[in-house]
């Protein structure tokens, strides 16, 4: 049986994930959605049965990508985008942090994508592109808030990681870019600036990521880019 192609998206069960895997299965693309949320990503599942791939996993669990090499083997599925939407957020003031906090946001945030790309790497064709969904707050340059601390630092290490892999995988011909996000108007943001009204909804941020992910890498690697409107205030 050929092989066919997919773009895999993770935190794909609600906001920005969610509707960039909407905007890949309105143009016919096949998606495999991955999210802690099985329940959420059954929604996906009920609306483009013969189209996406679902499965509910925690990749902040090492175990995890066993389940994810299962799932691409199994449908004989290569990749031809990677999406790495996935992450957590803290809001807590500096010195208030623990340990335990850095580990969490490191693996979540960080080595999530490190382990995510290991993983998917022998499963991308040729011409292949790898997004990070990063953050404004870990743009180097960019306002910070009070209590966001660790989250940008462990969001912004997503621009080195992907300017390094653009070199490491040139030869390869898969291209990794890394866009940073401003204000959209999903729960995350509700829980870091409670009461904003973000100028973009998640339905538009998804059919710009989606766009992206399927065509920026003919004209971009190795770039952290910012996409935002204004700072959160």
């Amino acid at each position: 049986m050929p092989s066919e192609n997919a773009v895999l998206i993770t935190g794909a069960s609600r906001g920005i994930g969610k509707e960039t895997a909407l905007a890949l299965l309105k143009q016919n693309v096949k998606v495999v959605a991955l999210a802690r949320s099985g329940d959420k990503l059954q929604e996906l599942q009920s609306q483009y049965p013969d189209q996406v791939f679902t499965l509910a996993v925690d990749l902040s669990i090492d175990e995890s990508y066993t389940s994810v090499i299962k799932l691409l083997n199994d449908n004989n599925l290569q990749l031809e985008a990677v999406i790495h939407n996935a992450g957590a957020l803290l809001n807590k003031p500096f010195l208030e942090t623990t340990t335990e906090d850095w580990d969490f946001l490191l693996k979540a945030n960080l080595m999530s994508s490190v382990n995510l790309i290991k993983t998917c790497h022998p499963f991308m064709v040729k011409g292949s592109h790898i997004v990070q969904i990063g953050s404004m707050g870990g743009f180097q340059g960019s306002s910070k808030f009070p209590g966001l601390s660790a989250y940008s630092v462990t969001k912004g290490s997503l621009s080195i990681l992907t300017e390094s892999l653009a070199v490491e995988f040139f030869k390869d011909d898969i291209r990794v870019n890394c866009l940073c996000l401003g204000a959209v108007q999903t729960e995350m943001l509700e829980a870091a600036f409670p009461g904003l009204q973000a100028p973009v909804q998640p339905n538009e941020m998804g059919a710009y990521i989606a766009e992206f992910a399927m065509h920026a890498q003919k004209y971009f690697n190795g770039k952290v880019l910012p996409v935002s409107l204004a700072d959160p205030s």
